[in-house]
């Protein structure tokens, strides 16, 4: 007798699910099949189907090598910009160091007063003092000076770059491939070239971080410019203006808000490039976490990881708290304060035009915050002669954190001769998670049997068309003779984003229904989210050893953050009267949160695994740098002795597999929300 099926369960069951489901299942009896009936000598990718990348990438290495002193690129652009990338950087580094600590002090807190006020300016002014606390004071400058080029640099190229891919769309998308790369490639791939053609100096870490915080300030510009009012734009228009002026005076105001997003975001991706950069001679406060690692002192790490985090505090509430400031605001509306009065609002009183008076009172708090500094200024050079920050001042925490990192070493390696602690769960993670996931990409599975998997999960996800570009990025990863490390990486990735989820995703429910979970959350998450991974590195590779387990470690430490903080934020949007009605008809909470709030935030949760697999990815290398094999050893090798083709290879794998994490989860984010 034939068994229907109710009426019910087929309206629920579409006939696009239906057909992913069908999908589904054909695609897993095709890999079991191939996984049993495949030779085995023929299960990884051919060797001898390389495009041969690498050999070009290095003869043109070889070529730079002989003739940089002689080809007029070199003579006549790269050595000048060089030069002048390196003057401007030393003069911003021996004007901070010129400075007086109580200069330097003053700068920082009368910045963080006009911004919001006292409580800026004592955080502001805290933070610095956290660097001369810790004997850091120079290389916090250092860093202050690098960034302040890098920065200039980036909004000096990204705005205009902005501005143009706003105003024409064609010209928008051209740019946005190769912004695609430049942010989802590693910060170490383009080092090698950077280092050919700029040597090895601070010059080249300002480039390398300049091309990393590019990105930003250019797609939030070009927002900005597309989503300014057109009301607005219209009625100028109509008015006659001039495309200048329309830009200027309509277009580039209303698009301030998210230009000064853009200059947040870069401000925030220069300052994580200081320890990479350090590797290329910048100095600085990356210098001294490198400086840690190679000598496993967590104490040091911790201290210059600290003053980072301060940094990143300090600029990051600064830049969004000057951009918060209405330049256009009337002067009556204007904050008042001990800034405000005399002696700018008193010379404005003496002026006859009464537009000169206006900008005079608005501009009043800037114009004496100039004048106070002058005089601290100059009272600190005649007067006191401070120089730098105080030897005497010193607190540290090296001790303790080296005592409580060798005591956790000691004891929590093997408790009590049981099968439990950091050295048993290391064991288990490379045994029962690590190596059976490699093994199933490159041993079990035969490489067209894998690229099929990927491509459907493109279909699965999407249509068509994205099938055909995930597996067009597979092929093109053999071709490039990095199927081997390709395939480790990524087993180590899916094992990584499956832990960072089953982590964050629980995490950010509990968050949004307890307020004092989310209290307990936001400082530790703030401090994952910037103190650079290589911190945390140190007592992670001290008490489960070198290889790829620190790296899995440090790479869920850093995805984390964002799912939790994406995954909160989603539930948080969930519509009030939605849960209310469902509380209305007698759901309990469980009901609610399973039926009602995760279904309807699940596009937010996906966006948390997209940015959660983007953050592993951006791991793969330093997971290379402690032992992890893969994509990121294979980078590091080429930066290492100078292999820049192969270097350039891995670095485009990375890429590929980003790119096809990152449409896979954009499309069933999209499926879902539709």
């Amino acid at each position: 007798m034939a068994i229907r099926i109710p009426a019910l369960a087929e309206s629920q069951i579409g006939p696009r699910a239906r057909l992913r489901l069908l999908t589904w299942t054909t695609l897993l009896i095709v890999l079991i099949l191939s996984a049993l009936v495949w030779p085995a000598e023929a299960r990884r990718f051919p060797e001898g189907w390389n495009l041969g990348l690498r050999g070009p990438v290095d003869a043109f290495q070889n070529w730079t090598v002989a003739n940089r002193a002689s080809s007029p690129i070199f003579t006549l652009f790269f050595d000048p910009l060089r030069g002048g990338i390196d003057a401007s950087l030393r003069l911003v580094e021996n004007w901070l160091l010129g400075l007086s600590w109580l200069s330097v002090l003053a700068i920082i807190g009368l910045l963080g007063y006009l911004g919001t006020g006292i409580r800026l300016a004592l955080l502001c002014v805290g933070g610095l003092l956290l660097a001369g606390l810790f004997g850091l004071w120079e290389p916090s400058m250092q860093t202050l000076a690098l960034m302040s080029c890098a920065v200039s640099l980036s909004l000096l190229c990204g705005i205009p770059l902005g501005i143009a891919a706003g105003l024409s769309p064609p010209f928008e998308s051209r740019l946005r491939p190769l912004l695609d790369a430049m942010q989802t490639m590693p910060a170490f791939v383009y080092l090698a070239p950077v280092l050919l053609f700029f040597g090895i100096a601070r010059a080249p870490a300002v480039v390398a971080t300049l091309i990393y915080a590019l990105p930003p300030i250019i797609r939030l510009t070009s927002m900005g410019i597309r989503q300014a009012d057109p009301s607005a734009v219209e009625a100028a228009r109509a008015f006659g203006a001039t495309p200048r002026q329309l830009l200027l005076r309509v277009q580039m105001p209303l698009a301030l808000p998210e230009i000064m997003a853009g200059v947040n975001q870069t401000i925030m991706m220069s300052l994580s490039m200081v320890v990479i950069a350090a590797m290329i001679g910048a100095g600085g406060l990356g210098r001294e976490v490198l400086v840690a690692l190679q000598r496993l002192n967590v104490g040091q790490a911790l201290e210059a990881g600290l003053v980072i985090v301060a940094l990143a505090i300090i600029l990051d509430r600064l830049s969004a708290a000057l951009g918060r400031i209405d330049l256009a605001a009337p002067p009556e509306t204007v904050r008042r304060d001990v800034l405000a009065g005399w002696p700018a609002r008193a010379f404005a009183t003496r002026q006859d035009n009464p537009a000169r008076v206006q900008n005079l009172q608005r501009f009043a708090r800037v114009i004496n915050a100039v004048l106070l500094l002058a005089i601290i200024i100059a009272a600190d050079a005649a007067l006191f002669h401070l120089g730098s920050f105080p030897a005497d001042w010193r607190i540290s925490l090296r001790g303790p954190a080296n005592a409580a990192v060798a005591w956790a070493r000691d004891n929590l390696y093997q408790i009590g001769g049981l099968p439990i602690g950091t050295g048993p769960l290391s064991d288990t993670l490379t045994i029962y998670l690590l190596n059976p996931g490699r093994n199933l990409l490159l041993d079990w599975l035969p490489w067209p049997a894998v690229i099929l998997a990927v491509a459907g999960a493109g279909y699965a996800a999407g249509k068509w068309g994205l099938a055909a570009i995930c597996a067009s990025g597979m092929l093109l990863i053999g071709l490039l003779g990095m199927w081997t490390p390709s395939m480790d990486t990524l087993s180590q990735v899916l094992i990584m984003v499956l832990i960072s989820v089953a982590i964050a995703v629980p995490l950010g429910v509990l968050s949004s229904q307890s307020p004092a979970t989310r209290a307990v959350l936001r400082p530790v998450l703030d401090f994952l989210q910037t103190v650079p991974a290589f911190v945390y590195l140190v007592p992670v590779i001290m008490l489960v050893n070198i290889g790829r387990v620190p790296g899995l470690i440090a790479a869920v430490l850093y995805a984390v953050p964002p799912g939790i903080k994406l995954t909160e934020l989603g539930l948080s949007q969930v519509p009030a009267e939605t849960v209310e009605a469902a509380r209305s008809f007698g759901a309990t909470r469980a009901q609610i949160m399973l039926r009602v709030q995760l279904p309807l935030a699940l596009p937010a949760i996906m966006l948390a695994v997209n940015q959660m697999i983007m953050m592993v990815l951006a791991m793969v290398i330093i997971a290379g740098l402690v032992g992890g094999a893969g994509l990121g050893l294979e980078v590091v090798i080429g930066l290492g002795k100078n292999q820049t083709g192969r270097g350039i290879e891995s670095g485009i794998a990375i890429v590929i597999i980003a790119i096809i994490f990152d449409r896979i989860t954009q499309a069933w984010a999209a499926y879902r929300d539709g």
